[in-house]
Formats: C-alpha cells, sequence, structure tokens
C-alpha cells in the first residue's frame, strides 16, 4: 500500500474516495472551501439544510461527485473545535476511512479542516492518519469467505506543508500494523490460537523483526519450578508455553524494561466454571499476551533505542480429571504457596511465575498487562485501562504517554490494608480476596512477586474487547494500550 502526504489541492488529487474532516466550527474556510466550491457549495448547503451537523464520527456521503477529480466524496464530522484532540481526530478518521474502504482495490485522499491543523500538528496528523489507514479495514470477520472491508491500494493526506512527514507516515503505518497483529490474534477462536500456536506466531514475529525468541516447554516450566502456571494448565490437552522476546536496541550497558502478558488462550473458568455468556468471548483472555507482542514488534520496527524484553506466559483454563481444584495448594515459582479458592482466578497465578522469571532474569523494570478482573470493568468501565503500580514513576511515564495518544488509563489504589485480605489458613495466601476491592485484591496479589523492582500492572480486561461495533471499529479486538505503550519507549 502506498501512503503519502502531498501538496496537491484536494479537490484535485485523483482517487476513488476523498474524505473531508469538518469540525462544528468549521465555517469552510481555507482548504475545505475549496473542496466546497469544487462540489458547487454542496457540502455548505448540507449544513444549512441540517443534513450535516459536524457532529463527530458524522457521515454525508456524496456519490459520484462533479467538479473534484475524486469518484467519490465523504464528509466525516470531527464534533466540537475546541474538544479536538489526538483521540478525536483518530475515531474521525477511522470513521470516514472503514466507511470507505467496502469494496477491493480502493484509493483515498483526506482533507482535515483547518481548525485541525491550529490544534495539532503536521506530524501529528500524519502519523494518525497513516495509522488509520493500515488499522481503519481490519475487523473480526477472520473466518468469513467475504470481508466486509478490504486494504486500501493507495491513501494520500493532502497538506499545506508535506515537511518532516516521511517519517510521521512510517511510524503510523508501524503502529498501524502492530495493532493488527494484537486484532488478528485476539479475535481468532481458542481452536486456532492455543499455547503453541501463539507460540509459534510470536516466533514468526521475532524472526521478521529480528527480535531473539525462546520458547519454554512443560519441561523447562517444571524445572523452573512454575508451580502455579503449570496448576492452571492440568486441566488442558494442550501444554503450556512461555514465549521470551528480546529486542536490544540501546546495547549491553543499558537497562531492560519487561513486558509480561497474560496469555490465557481460552478460560472456561476451571471447576469455578464461567456461564455460557461469559465463557463465549474468552478466546480474549490472551489479549495481554497479544497487546505485549504488538508492542514489541512495533518497538523493533521503529528502531527505537531501548532494551525491551517480551515474557508470554501461555496456557489453557479447562476441566478434566486433571485439572486443579478448589481447595488445593500450589507453590509459585519463588516459593510462595497458594490456596486456590477460585479455579477462575487463574491469570494471576499465571503471571505470578511469569513476573518472578522475568525479575530474576535481569528486568530493571516491568509492566504486565492482563484481562485480569470483571472487577475493574465495573469500577471503570469498558474504555478505561486500571493501573496499579509499585512506582509512581512508572505509572507517571505510562499516563504522560498516554496524554498523546488519546487512550484512557486511571491509577487505582494500592493500599496496605487490602493485603488480609488475601490470608491463608493453610497457605501463605489464597489466590482471590472478597467480592470488594476485586481488581485491588488481584493486583496485591501480583505485587507479591515482584519484590523491590518498579512495576506496574495494566487490567485491561475493559479496553482490550469490544462488545459491539461502531463506526470506527468492528466488535472484538481493540488492540487497545499498544500505542501508549509504544509511546512510552518512544519518549526513552
Amino acid at each position: 500500500m502506498a501512503i503519502k502526504a502531498s501538496l496537491t489541492p484536494a479537490h484535485e488529487v485523483e482517487a476513488d474516495w476523498l474524505v473531508v474532516l469538518v469540525s462544528d466550527a468549521s465555517d469552510l474556510k481555507g482548504n475545505t472551501r475549496q473542496v466546497d466550491e469544487a462540489l458547487g457549495g454542496m457540502i455548505r448547503a448540507a449544513m444549512k439544510r441540517g443534513d450535516f451537523e459536524s457532529k463527530s464520527q458524522e457521515v454525508l456521503p456524496l456519490y459520484q461527485t462533479a467538479g473534484v477529480a475524486a469518484t467519490n466524496v465523504a464528509v466525516v464530522g470531527l464534533g466540537p473545535a475546541e474538544a479536538i484532540d489526538v483521540r478525536g481526530l483518530r475515531l474521525s478518521m477511522l470513521t470516514g476511512l472503514r466507511f470507505c474502504c467496502t469494496n477491493i482495490d480502493q484509493s483515498v485522499a483526506m482533507i482535515v479542516d483547518d481548525t485541525v491543523s491550529s490544534r495539532l500538528s503536521v506530524s501529528q496528523l500524519a502519523e494518525t492518519f497513516s495509522d488509520s489507514v493500515v488499522s481503519g479495514p481490519t475487523d473480526s470477520d477472520v473466518y468469513k469467505a467475504e470481508f466486509k472491508r478490504h486494504p486500501f491500494i493507495e491513501a494520500t493526506l493532502c497538506l499545506a506543508d508535506i515537511a518532516d512527514t516521511e517519517q510521521a507516515l512510517d511510524a503510523g503505518a508501524i503502529l498501524g500494523s502492530a495493532c493488527n497483529v494484537v486484532k488478528d490474534l485476539v479475535n481468532r477462536t481458542a481452536n486456532d490460537i492455543f499455547p503453541q500456536t501463539f507460540a509459534a506466531c510470536a516466533a514468526e514475529i521475532a524472526e521478521d523483526c529480528e527480535l531473539e525468541c525462546v520458547i519454554l516447554d512443560e519441561t523447562h516450566l517444571a524445572a523452573e519450578k512454575m508451580g502455579a502456571l503449570l496448576a492452571v494448565a492440568r486441566g488442558s490437552e494442550k501444554p503450556p508455553r512461555i514465549v521470551k522476546l528480546t529486542y536490544r536496541g540501546a546495547g549491553s550497558d543499558a537497562q531492560t524494561v519487561a513486558l509480561v502478558g497474560k496469555g490465557v488462550t481460552f478460560d472456561s473458568g476451571g471447576y469455578s466454571i464461567k456461564p455460557t455468556d461469559s465463557m463465549i468471548s474468552m478466546k480474549a483472555d490472551m489479549a495481554g499476551a497479544a497487546t505485549a507482542l504488538g508492542v514489541i514488534s512495533a518497538v523493533a520496527s521503529l528502531k527505537l533505542p531501548v532494551n525491551l524484553s517480551v515474557y508470554l506466559g501461555l496456557v489453557e483454563n479447562m476441566i478434566s480429571g486433571s485439572a486443579y481444584r478448589l481447595g488445593d495448594v500450589v507453590t509459585a515459582r519463588n516459593g510462595t504457596t497458594i490456596e486456590i479458592h477460585n479455579t477462575d482466578a487463574e491469570g494471576r497465578l499465571v503471571l505470578a511465575d511469569v513476573l518472578s522469571y522475568a525479575i530474576d532474569d535481569g528486568a530493571a523494570a516491568v509492566i504486565d498487562l492482563a484481562t485480569l478482573t470483571g472487577a475493574c470493568v465495573v469500577a471503570l468501565g469498558e474504555e478505561v485501562t486500571g493501573i496499579f503500580a509499585n512506582s509512581d514513576e512508572l505509572s507517571d511515564r505510562i499516563t504522560g504517554a498516554a496524554s498523546s495518544t488519546g487512550e484512557f488509563f486511571w491509577s487505582m489504589p494500592m493500599h496496605p490494608h487490602f493485603e488480609p485480605l488475601l490470608k491463608s489458613d493453610v497457605a501463605d495466601c489464597k489466590n482471590v480476596g472478597p467480592r470488594w476491592g476485586g481488581a485491588v485484591t488481584a493486583a496485591k496479589f501480583l505485587e507479591k512477586f515482584v519484590g523491590d523492582t518498579p512495576w506496574v500492572h495494566l487490567d485491561i480486561a475493559g479496553p482490550s474487547w469490544a462488545d459491539s461495533a461502531t463506526a470506527w471499529q468492528d466488535a472484538g479486538g481493540t488492540a487497545s494500550c499498544v500505542r501508549t505503550l509504544v509511546e512510552v519507549f518512544r519518549r526513552e
């Protein structure tokens, strides 16, 4: 796909579609006025009639238009001018691009009105455009014979200044591709993506991105004494794996940050079995591992000057005669004994051993990603990632990066009074606390396995999956957090 920025006036660009982004404060001066004049005033007439109000993600299609070089025009609303930011821009770009990519071999051009150009930099416009062009056509219909949307063959962003846009366009395409990796893995079913096949996908990406890749099978996991992870895996015929991917962009003397991803490729709940409605989307319980994989692929492709290791804990949580039971006591890699009070609280058991392994492997700081608790979704909703940390500095780096990517994060309490809620009468701890504060007690459980190492736990149970489609994305995997975590490493 060819993605470029051009000084050519938008109404002169030949394409199947011209997307025109307009804010509610726009009276179609400057760049968008040229397009409207070429159209004979069709946009202003529609606005005057009330057919188009420039609401965020509103679309006004104009087919077989005369006066412009493009065959069709899609006018897309940006919403209030004073509220336009990178997130709003991305959603409107995605809305317009997804509207235009329902046929194969389509080309598209885009122009953004001057109100956006005054609020966001040219590089932000270019990167967001390229990201949206690559990631927008991707949907969850990975198993259908006919797809709803198709990649563009050419995409042009019309700007008054294209200096320094080439690097931004390249970076956006890399981010969009990384998000597609995540969405594709999350949207595939558990009979397709299970520990061995996920590990094989990671190995392919490692080869493409020139990453070091080590895969630990069940024999290696037993030798590492990963009793918590292996307990979860016991009920499945699919043996567990840990994948370690390493990118060295900063030299051997620089510290290494670790990303740890929960990769439960299907979660039945075990003997604490989930109801059908809750189990149907549990192919997505590996979104943490998929996200970590997407992040390192982008970091490597961008050639960022950082050292990053990714650890993917891959298991299935199933029911069989060998599955772990309520009341069992298992021993984690660091020697902590854990009484099992809920077999559906399996992700924290997997992470316990993988966190311990990453820290002993030399990580100077650790960020874990996990679809860990429904309690976090109850607390923060479906679009906000919960941050739980023992390091304000590391947490602030994530929220700072999120301010420029438009993703939502919220810091949660980690007060000491939550600690006794995990007390067990027969072991060092139990794997769940009481009903209240469930997202926090899950994080306090993980904290037992990181020691003094700076650590952030990201509970992505809400934002990693969309239950229903919107104008800017399909239902299914969302690739939430990829852009923010890549931005963290870009700022190093």
